[in-house]
């Protein structure tokens, strides 16, 4: 089978499908990494009104659907994160109805687990605002989360960032959040290349210095901590972080450049995974893992690998609008009827940029049906006048 796809020179060419993709995948051993995928949202199309402002109308059947997917190929879902378009289209009531009716459906699920995102997200404007409007902020969170029966990830506040001094500002706020919360919480590091105004988090723009104030807090909360998520994009950065950690608190790779390396391990020290990344490639990285999980590094890595370019592709600057590419592997394959986002982010990237996703998604292996996946690709490509 072969498609017609623009090429870097603005011309078309062949592409020859060269997997039939892995499909979907029940490991038949659990993962010997806790893993979270954290998971994308659909929304109605025929409820939206208004795009670009307000509250997002979501398809619950749809956007809940996915969340089965992920929880039958053994991943945990990290849900109501920056993946489910957080703060870019997608506002806190929504996001706290989604955690709602996720923990509702996992319920019924052997062996759903989740954690949820808690943040600032309710403050939109930052005119005037002080530290105490952010720890209330984050509290409204966290006791509404925890009120249904949910576990926290404790998010990176855009506002926080905003009217924080000095890293004791960010000390002395975490520690009352962390010590606050029911049950121990992951932590959750964003880098500015993920959302440019957390420039500066944990007061300074010298990621060393951060580490120690990551570190302070760890230390002074270690039993309320689950583990902290660190997405920097920088492998040497985690190496560094979770040689520090102690042996009880997690290193949870947000790294969607170099996860397969950093989840595997150098004999010595390994990481866990919450990704953005694990919602497109489920069922090749749920295969990987249990490969894994067996001992065999060799396939794990032979699985993986195809992965990577992928995900540099979907993560490529300006990376916060990686979600389009998330949305785009799951309309391909079938998990949602239509090519439509929360704020109409389906827009952010370009065909040229859509193309090279569809080439690298299916030399991983991710496209599991190539005849409803060139369909969808030629409607999409019809779009931006391409026939």
């Amino acid at each position: 089978m072969h498609i017609l796809l623009p090429n870097t020179k603005n011309k078309l060419e062949r592409y020859n499908f060269k997997s039939s993709g892995y499909g979907n995948y029940v490991p038949k051993l659990p993962f010997n990494r806790a893993v979270y995928a954290a998971a994308h949202v659909v929304v109605d199309p025929l409820a939206e009104r208004h795009p670009w402002g307000g509250a997002s109308a979501i398809d619950w059947d749809a956007t809940l659907g996915y969340r089965e997917h992920l929880w039958r190929m053994g991943f945990k879902v990290a849900e109501a994160m920056d993946t489910s378009q957080r703060g870019m289209g997608v506002d806190w009531p929504t996001s706290l109805e989604l955690v709602k009716r996720s923990l509702e459906l996992a319920k019924g699920i052997e062996g759903a687990d989740l954690a949820s995102g808690a943040g600032t997200d309710q403050l939109v404007d930052f005119a005037g605002i002080t530290l105490d409007d952010v720890k209330r902020a984050y509290i409204e969170q966290i006791d509404a989360i925890e009120g249904a029966g949910g576990r926290i990830i404790l998010m990176a506040s855009r506002a926080l960032a905003h009217v924080a001094k000095c890293s004791d500002d960010y000390i002395v706020l975490y520690n009352e959040l962390i010590q606050g919360c029911r049950y121990p919480v992951i932590l959750h590091w964003l880098g500015s290349m993920f959302d440019p105004m957390l420039s500066g988090y944990w007061g300074s723009d010298d990621v060393s210095k951060n580490m120690d104030t990551v570190m302070t807090i760890i230390k002074e909360n270690e039993d309320k901590i689950d583990g902290i998520k660190l997405s920097l994009l920088e492998k040497e950065y985690e190496f560094e972080l979770r040689r520090r950690l102690p042996v009880n608190v997690k290193m949870f790779t947000g790294d969607d450049f170099n996860y397969p390396e950093l989840v595997e391990g150098d004999g010595e020290h390994f990481s866990h995974g919450l990704l953005g990344i694990f919602d497109p490639i489920a069922p090749v990285a749920a295969r990987a893992l249990e490969q894994l999980a067996q001992g065999d590094a060799g396939q794990y890595r032979a699985l993986m690998e195809p992965t990577i370019a992928l995900s540099r592709k979907i993560f490529e600057s300006p990376t916060q609008y990686y979600k389009a590419g998330v949305v785009f592997i799951a309309w391909l394959n079938g998990h949602q009827e239509h090519f439509i986002m929360a704020g109409g982010m389906q827009s952010a990237r370009s065909i040229s940029h859509y193309s090279e996703v569809f080439r690298l998604a299916d030399r991983a292996g991710v496209l599991k049906n190539p005849e409803l996946a060139v369909n969808r690709m030629q409607q999409l490509l019809a779009l931006h006048g391409v026939r």
